[in-house]
C-alpha cells in the first residue's frame, strides 16, 4: 500500500466516533460498522492529511460488511439520516457520506441544514473534469445510479474485480491484483479516466498504483468528496 507522509492525525474517541465531536468542520459517515477507531477514522484522517480538514468520523451500526447490495443499502439509509442529524447537532459544517453508492443522499440533504456531499457524485464530477471516457470500478455489477446519471454518455463501462463482492474482499489476498486487472480491462475498452466507485478502494490506497499501471488518472471517491468539502467549510 502506498505510503502517505505522516502528518498529525485526528484523535480517537470511541470505536464508532473518531475526531472532535463538537465543532468539527466535516462529519464523515462510514457505512462499514467497526469498533476499531483506526478503521472508522481512516477516511477522516486522509482528509485531514490531504486538505487540512477537521473531521468527525462515525459509522452506522449493525453493518460489518458495509453496503454491497440493494438490501444492505435500504437497511443503511435511515441510519445514515439519523447519524447526519447527530453530526449536525454536534457542530458539523458539512457532511460527507463516505460511500460511492451515495445511499440516502437526497434524504439526508432534506433532513439537515448543512451541505451533504456524496462520495460517488463527487467522484463523478471530478472524473468528468479529467477525461471524456470514464470507466467505473466498484464492488457491484451495476453502476451506482447517482454516478450513472452524472456520467451519461461519457460512461464506458463498469467492472467488479474478480472475487470481490463486498468491501472486505478488497483487502484479502489477491484483491488488489484483481482491481488492477479490472482497471486495465476498462482502459482497453477506451477509458481515459478511472472512477473508484467503492470507498474501500480508498482504504486500500490503490489509486496511485492504478495510475502507474493502467496509465490513466484514477479518481478516489473520498478525496473527491474532500475536495468539494473544502469549498463549503471555512
Amino acid at each position: 500500500m502506498p505510503h502517505t507522509p505522516h502528518r498529525p492525525s485526528i484523535g480517537a474517541t470511541t470505536g464508532a466516533s473518531v475526531g472532535a465531536s463538537v465543532g468539527a468542520s466535516v462529519g464523515v459517515i462510514r457505512v462499514l460498522t467497526s469498533d476499531d477507531p483506526e478503521v472508522v477514522g481512516a477516511h477522516g484522517r486522509l482528509l485531514a492529511e490531504r486538505f487540512g480538514l477537521r473531521a468527525d468520523s462515525r459509522c452506522i451500526p449493525g453493518q460489518p460488511a458495509g453496503i454491497h447490495d440493494d438490501a444492505t443499502e435500504r437497511l443503511a439509509e435511515p441510519k445514515i439520516v439519523a447519524l447526519a442529524r447527530e453530526m449536525e447537532a454536534d457542530g458539523a459544517a458539512a457532511i460527507i457520506i463516505s460511500c460511492a453508492a451515495d445511499p440516502a443522499l437526497a434524504e439526508t440533504r432534506s433532513a439537515v441544514g448543512v451541505p451533504v456531499i456524496g462520495a460517488g457524485a463527487a467522484a463523478a464530477a471530478v472524473s468528468l473534469g479529467l477525461g471524456s471516457r470514464v470507466g467505473v470500478l466498484g464492488i457491484r455489477d451495476e453502476t451506482p445510479p447517482e454516478i450513472a446519471a452524472l456520467l451519461g454518455g461519457r460512461h464506458v463501462g463498469t467492472l467488479r474485480p474478480d472475487g470481490v463482492h463486498n468491501t472486505l474482499d478488497l483487502a484479502r489476498a489477491g484483491g488488489a491484483e484483481a482491481v488492477v486487472a479490472a482497471a486495465r480491462t476498462l482502459v482497453d475498452r477506451g477509458a481515459d479516466v478511472l472512477l473508484l466507485a467503492c470507498t474501500g478502494l480508498t482504504t486500500l490506497g490503490i489509486a496511485p498504483r492504478l495510475e502507474a499501471e493502467a496509465g490513466v488518472p484514477a479518481v478516489d471517491a473520498v478525496l473527491a468528496a474532500g475536495l468539494l468539502a473544502t469549498t463549503r467549510v471555512r
